[in-house]
């Protein structure tokens, strides 16, 4: 796959810019220009299953809140991020292993342009890491210094006869050839693996997770330990607070810069803009891939009530390269994305203050309206990307309960639902995750409109 300058900005949302211009033209602030960073070399994330760029953004801002110059890190966003049933055989808008590994090798090949670095430290969550190591492994380790690899099934989800050739199966021949020899990291780049203390859902004994119940998968919470590398458990954190959590930031920013940071807090700038992509998910599978023709409207929300002050404060239409933005707010506003594209149910999308400036807030519309929701006035989700909701770990609350389609236990759901009758519509829904509380409204799903209160940490 060839990548040209545009195209790799529209999938990593790499900004060119010169650090004397960054914070009057973009709005990140002084603080990452002026903290010395010569012992930190670049940094590329790279997103797991499903998943997109806009993971990282939480990382990202604490790197800049530690002195690290935002167009010194670049995201991937990876075209088709969900992976192949079979790794051999072709499947409609998802990826194979090599798929993975050429795109991550374009990507490293940009930030080392952009950045003048003879090389760089690559982080991953969870299949990113499975990229990470087949580029290391096959010629890559020169451009790479550091891999973190956190929550990644190093082993597998399961070891098992059936679906050999699933990139998944710790029996399949991708990670074979990964893991055979003594060491299973490739030598002259530092390996760090992070892991959970035995919530991580694809890190279980037992099949349940993955769709066979009371069967042994043949892997243990030590699945993603690897022989030759630091190896370190972060405790009681879910598959994707290893890689999204403070307490996995702490060790990434260790592990890269050779020093303890020295802020875990994210610093807030006077200015903030946000930009992203519009992408979209055809026949029902959630890819990278940009939709043109997009609408994004943003307005300024009470914290208290959801309820718009006054018009919108941005509003654009995605052209060929799917990014909408830039968009000017403040740092203390909470905010409602209107996302509006052809086949897809009118997306409103209630988010917490951004206190710092990102050009990875990507959107995708939500699931479209179904059987279940027939007959509800309306339809509000709460999405938590950046982890799941663990009960009775944590505080979830929707509309003033815990929620019901959130099982106890391993944590495993990223996403809660409430539906209201048609007398509720236009109310505001209040919810709830430990000290984040985002307020939504309840829009009308006669309209084909749905609300989803997303969470940011």
């Amino acid at each position: 796959m060839s990548l040209t300058r545009r195209s790799m900005l529209r999938g990593v949302g790499a900004l060119p810019l010169l650090a004397g211009n960054l914070a009057g033209n973009f709005g990140f602030s002084a603080l990452a220009q002026t903290a010395p960073t010569s012992e930190i070399p670049p940094v590329l994330f790279v997103h797991g299953n499903g998943d997109h760029a806009a993971l990282w953004i939480t990382a990202m801002w604490r790197m800049e809140s530690n002195g690290v110059p935002h167009q010194r890190m670049m995201a991937v966003n990876f075209a088709d991020p969900l992976a192949r049933t079979d790794d051999k055989v072709e499947q409609a808008n998802r990826s194979s292993t090599e798929d993975q590994r050429r795109e991550l090798a374009e990507a490293v090949k940009e930030l080392k342009q952009l950045t003048g670095a003879s090389r760089i430290a690559l982080v991953g969550s969870s299949r990113g890491g499975y990229s990470i190591r087949n580029y290391i492994r096959n010629g890559g380790g020169a451009d790479i210094s550091h891999a973190v690899l956190c929550g990644v099934p190093n082993h597998g989800v399961y070891d098992w006869d059936d679906g050999i050739n699933n990139e998944f199966n710790g029996r399949g021949p991708f990670l074979r050839g990964l893991n055979e020899g003594e060491s299973e990291v490739t030598a002259g780049t530092a390996f760090l693996t992070l892991r959970s203390d035995g919530i991580d859902k694809f890190a279980q004994a037992d099949g349940r997770f993955v769709g066979k119940p009371g069967v042994p998968t043949g892997i243990t919470s030590d699945g993603p330990a690897l022989k030759g590398a630091t190896n370190l458990v972060l405790g009681a954190l879910d598959h994707r607070e290893v890689a999204f959590h403070p307490r996995a930031f702490r060790e990434i920013f260790k592990f890269i810069a050779g020093k303890e940071p020295s802020r875990i807090e994210i610093v807030p700038e006077t200015e903030v803009r946000l930009s992203g992509l519009v992408t979209g998910t055809p026949g029902g599978v959630v890819t990278n891939r940009p939709v043109s023709g997009a609408a994004v409207e943003i307005y300024r929300v009470s914290a208290d009530s959801g309820e718009r002050s006054g018009g919108p404060i941005h509003s654009s239409q995605t052209g060929a390269d799917g990014r909408w933005g830039p968009a000017l707010v403040e740092p203390t506003w909470h905010l409602e994305i209107v996302l509006t594209s052809a086949g897809s149910s009118t997306t409103h999308i209630y988010r917490s203050p951004f206190p710092r400036s990102s050009d990875i807030v990507h959107l995708r519309a939500a699931r479209p309206l179904g059987q279940a929701d027939a007959g509800a006035g309306a339809v509000v989700l709460m999405s938590r990307p950046r982890g799941y909701f663990g009960l009775p770990r944590d505080v979830v609350l929707i509309d003033g309960k815990e929620p019901k389609d959130v099982k106890p236990g391993v944590p495993t759901d990223s996403v809660a639902t409430v539906r209201l009758a048609a007398e509720e519509v236009g109310r505001p829904v209040i919810t709830i995750f430990n000290t984040e509380r985002i307020v939504a409204r309840a829009w009308p799903a006669s309209e084909n409109r749905i609300a989803v209160a997303e969470l940011t940490y």
